[in-house]
């Protein structure tokens, strides 16, 4: 499938597990948000070599952020999820975060889209990002409630969780607030930093799970030997991980 509107606000790309190709179905769905500068064939490589997920009937989606000027690369427009203002040494961001709250809005449309098109509970989903793309599936992901199309499967509740998030190489920008949401505590989270990262601290990433685990939320953590980058054995256990969270689904 090639790059095509995925909702009247968001373009990408959608391609299929080898499963979902040769059967025709799709039993989960994987939004994947790329990082600032790049776009959705960024990580498009990665659905070959995810083996476990492609035992699984999974669409896999891949937006294109907005095209916007970005203060701190001298205000050239660039695909970018919000802008960033500036920099602090100790790696501290000044946001927009009216942007990143549109752009939350955006996944979210795009997670009920995908829900009405393929029949699919909210457990079926899974939020997954890289770089400023995994701060946005952490912000969208923990906001999602399933709400949004209460005639949905899998939204008899009235806090519907995800199947789970997955940040790469990411922060987040302040201690998020799961009052209103009690069913997010329960998302479960994947998070994985390189520990030589110059582009975003691995400071910041951990100061961002350890918040998340203060709040109870089941998460994964690991550090890898790479820069701002994604190894080979990194993608290995987001397969895992993947695999389990969308078996785990329809156990339930």
């Amino acid at each position: 499938m090639n790059s095509a509107a995925l909702n009247s606000n968001l373009e990408g790309l959608s391609r299929l597990s080898s499963t979902a190709s040769q059967t025709g179905k799709v039993d989960a769905a994987v939004v994947w948000l790329h990082g600032l500068g790049a776009d959705g064939h960024d990580f498009e490589p990665i659905v070959p070599v995810l083996q476990q997920c492609n035992q699984l009937a999974i669409r896999f989606v891949f937006p294109h952020a907005p095209v916007q000027p970005v203060t701190i690369n001298n205000g050239v427009r660039m695909r970018a999820w919000y802008d960033i203002r500036s920099v602090e040494l100790t790696g501290a961001r000044d946001l927009d975060e009216a942007g990143m709250q549109t752009s939350c809005t955006l996944i979210e449309e795009l997670l009920q889209q995908l829900k009405r098109e393929h029949q699919l509970s909210d457990q079926q989903l899974i939020l997954a990002g890289f770089s400023q793309g995994g701060v946005i599936a952490l912000q969208a992901g923990l906001a999602h409630s399933g709400l949004a199309d209460p005639t949905a499967p899998g939204t008899s509740t009235n806090n519907a969780r995800l199947g789970g998030i997955i940040g790469l190489s990411c922060y987040l920008p302040a201690r998020p607030d799961l009052s209103s949401s009690p069913a997010a505590r329960a998302t479960p989270i994947f998070m994985a930093h390189g520990n030589v990262d110059p582009m975003v601290p691995l400071s910041l990433g951990q100061q961002a799970a350890t918040w998340l685990q203060e709040l109870g939320l089941p998460l994964t953590w690991q550090t890898y030997p790479v820069a701002h980058g994604v190894l080979p054995e990194e993608l290995a256990a987001v397969d895992s991980w993947i695999a389990a969270r969308i078996k785990s689904a329809h156990a339930g």
